[in-house]
């Protein structure tokens, strides 16, 4: 039965994907090197110099934001170090002893790219910065970014603390793979110890479906950027290094990217997509059916897989219309579009398990072979 429903969701998306490709010119962009990704399937859509290492100035604030999501408790409060006052660069001017919550600064760094909230954020996370900077490294490799290496939590120069286009895209690939992480980048403005900080990621309120990343400049590295945009179900991540006219680079880069998908009709409403095995009812099976149409942009040879989650048994009485689970488009690990499921059909009790029941609730609610089990 199981086979029958990915059979038929099989039959809908063979007919969403028979696409024709467009032919899109290239753009070209004032960085220095730059990539733009499939965040969902690593796939790389356009590049210049990607693998050319970079001071990283305050995009290395994606890894300290990533570290500091994956540790939880983001409410707790922490007081700020000696250390981390007066710390030179982009600040939220802390002050030593002042009291916030590990979730304020963890916006204050990605938001206002506070270089105080990074060293604050170090020292209470791993109980200082050399020990939380190894963390970094040790996460960089984890990730397999081989030509990466961060040599403080803020990004300020230093020749140990760089990267390439390439490996800050795919950086920020998993880090938004971090709901929290996600949340924080793509939020426009936010109230911290009192502070109102706002976003310098420009995108966020000039390019549709802009969700993130981070800004990032000194006089050495030049103006960094990585952002990260989504529609109809995809994600798209570029970068640009040392790029005097970063804005429009990644809007060109992003517009490019986006123009490389289709938009299919993954399901329609009303759509058939199997059955499921009823028990106790007067029919054998029920079918469920798509409750609403579902779009997602795909590109020219992908194919997404269904996941249908479903109850593997119905138990009678089922009710035409009741939620049935639901249907998941995927690539890879991600969801790219996803339809609710309802019973297409009405399945009552069978009549000989209703006389059954009313004939126990006369004896009393159980039958003897209930009673007498062990």
């Amino acid at each position: 039965m199981r086979n029958k429903k990915i059979r038929a969701v099989a039959a809908v998306l063979a007919a969403a994907l028979s696409l024709s490709a467009r032919v899109c010119a290239a753009p070209g962009v004032s960085a220095r090197s730059a990539v733009l990704l499939d965040a969902y399937t690593g796939d790389v859509l356009w590049e210049k110099n990607a693998d050319e290492k970079s001071l990283i100035a305050s995009t290395t604030k994606i890894m300290t934001g990533l570290l500091v999501a994956e540790s939880g408790n983001l409410d707790r409060l922490v007081s700020v170090p000696p250390e981390a006052a007066g710390v030179e660069g982009s600040s939220l001017y802390l002050k030593a002893g002042e009291i916030l919550t590990v979730r304020e600064l963890l916006y204050g760094l990605m938001l206002q790219s506070g270089n105080d909230a990074a060293v604050t954020l170090a020292v209470r996370t791993e109980g200082g910065v050399e020990r939380f900077v190894a963390r970094m490294n040790s996460r960089a490799r984890e990730l397999g970014l081989t030509e990466t290496h961060f040599a403080n939590p803020n990004g300020l120069d230093s020749e140990e603390n760089y990267s390439t286009a390439r490996e800050l895209a795919r950086l920020a690939c998993s880090a938004m793979d971090n709901a929290v992480f996600r949340e924080v980048v793509s939020t426009r403005s936010f109230r911290a110890g009192g502070r109102s900080l706002s976003n310098h990621n420009r995108l966020l309120w000039s390019y549709e479906g802009a969700v993130g990343v981070k800004t990032g400049y000194t006089k050495n590295a030049g103006r960094l950027l990585v952002s990260a945009a989504e529609r109809g179900g995809r994600r798209l991540v570029a970068v640009t290094v040392n790029a005097p006219d970063d804005w429009n680079d990644h809007a060109a880069l992003l517009n490019y990217g986006f123009s490389l998908y289709h938009e299919v009709r993954l399901a329609e409403a009303g759509t058939l997509l199997g059955g499921t095995p009823v028990v106790g009812g007067t029919a054998a099976a029920v079918r469920c059916r798509a409750a609403q149409s579902a779009s997602a942009l795909v590109r020219c040879g992908e194919k997404p897989s269904v996941r249908i989650c479903a109850p593997r048994l119905a138990f009678a009485p089922v009710a035409a219309g009741a939620a049935a689970g639901a249907a998941e488009f995927r690539l890879g690990n991600h969801t790219i579009a996803s339809v609710p499921l309802r019973w297409n059909d009405s399945v009552p009790v069978r009549t000989e398990l209703v006389r059954r029941n009313l004939f126990e609730r006369l004896l009393g609610g159980t039958s003897c072979r209930r009673d007498c089990r062990s």
